[in-house]
């Protein structure tokens, strides 16, 4: 009986054997059809948008704001972002305010800044500027209007000599490497400068220019993104040059449409420049990328750029006010002064504009400065 007993439990253990190895054999092919399914096409597209999704992820912070998504309708509600800053003509007043308060480093500055520009860019020359009266009398006379008075002439003098590009000696590519360069240093400088006075630091001129140029390189490469994102505007140009030529305006439809195709070329480029502007100034801080500037600056003008654009044009008319209050009078007065031999040679009115010029590049970054500090306390609150 024994005998017998252990037959039937062998038997019986190699039937169950028999069942796992077939229970093994089912998993493991379970697994490779598993592993063939990997491999189709929609997996292998799956797998290309995870990955894609994760490296754009890692380039671009999920945390970005975004107001659209694409083939969707957004509503004014969902995309409309407040912003509580003070009015325009409070923040001109106060741009002007801030430099004048600050006058014990910005005016050192404004001499460093006139004399680099005279010694690398050069001065334009008195004749120059005597020749621009000269033809200025000329034309007057040929229209019949005779003397027209030193006001009047004091005017058109300084909108002749801004339009044409009379400011510097020559216009080359080193002067403009050099302009460009200038203009850098006043930004960087000032930027530099407020960052500390507004946070209650005292500070020396000194510090300012040896430590407020490390992101030069930066400031560069926001600036190079700058130029490419103004290429619709050169087209623009290239396209106006060659119309004029042509006579392509001439036809009312062909004017139209070059009139839409300006109208789309500019909205393009100032909606990418809005974001670019405040990029320049952002990239100023200690340790910030230049493409973190960009997504920095991009998700503060998210839905703020028509505000920004109105505060521009603010820019621009206060700017023009300024130089006609300020440089009229001087022109009067250089003209009033050339009428003595001894005062024919001296260059008054160059030395003036190119003044004007350094201190409009302080007040532009004062401007700006001071908008992008506002925003980021209003994003803080």
């Amino acid at each position: 009986m024994a005998r017998k007993t252990s037959k039937k439990s062998l038997k019986k253990t190699a039937i169950v054997s028999k069942n796992e190895k077939g229970t093994v054999r089912k998993k493991h092919q379970a697994a490779k059809s598993s592993t063939k399914k990997k491999f189709s096409i929609k997996r292998f597209f799956s797998w290309v948008k995870e990955k894609w999704i994760a490296l754009k992820n890692k380039i671009v912070s999920p945390d970005r704001v975004k107001l659209h998504k694409s083939f969707k309708r957004s509503y004014r509600e969902d995309y409309r972002r407040e912003i509580e800053v003070p009015g325009i003509t409070y923040h001109a007043l106060k741009t002007f305010k801030v430099i004048f308060n600050n006058w014990k480093l910005f005016l050192p500055l404004l001499i460093i800044v006139v004399v680099m520009a005279i010694v690398f860019i050069g001065l334009m020359n008195e004749s120059t500027f005597q020749q621009f009266q000269q033809v200025l009398n000329q034309t007057t006379e040929q229209m019949g209007y005779g003397d027209i008075g030193y006001v009047a002439k004091a005017g058109l003098l300084l909108i002749s000599t801004v339009t044409t590009g009379g400011l510097s000696s020559a216009a080359n590519e080193t002067n403009t490497i050099f302009g460009v360069l200038i203009f850098l240093i006043i930004w960087l400088t000032t930027i530099f400068i407020l960052r500390h006075r507004l946070a209650g630091h005292n500070i020396k001129l000194r510090d300012a220019l040896y430590n407020s140029l490390t992101p030069m390189i930066s400031s560069f490469v926001v600036f190079a993104i700058a130029v490419i994102q103004c290429v619709p505007i050169f087209l623009l140009v290239i396209v106006y040059s060659a119309a004029v030529q042509t006579d392509f305006l001439a036809t009312p439809l062909y004017a139209l449409a070059f009139f839409i195709f300006a109208a789309v070329m500019i909205i393009l480029s100032g909606y990418l420049l809005s974001s670019s502007i405040i990029a320049f100034v952002a990239v100023s801080a200690p340790g910030l990328y230049p493409m973190q500037a960009m997504h920095t600056s991009s998700d503060l003008m998210m839905g703020r750029r028509v505000k920004f654009i109105i505060r521009i044009i603010s820019l621009l008319l206060v700017l023009t006010i300024t130089w006609v209050v300020v440089m009229l009078p001087l022109i009067v007065f250089d003209l009033l002064m050339k009428n003595f031999e001894w005062a024919a040679g001296i260059p008054f009115v160059p030395v003036c504009l190119l003044v004007m010029t350094c201190f409009t590049g302080i007040y532009i970054t004062a401007y700006l400065y001071l908008y992008y500090r506002w925003m980021l306390d209003y994003e803080e609150k």
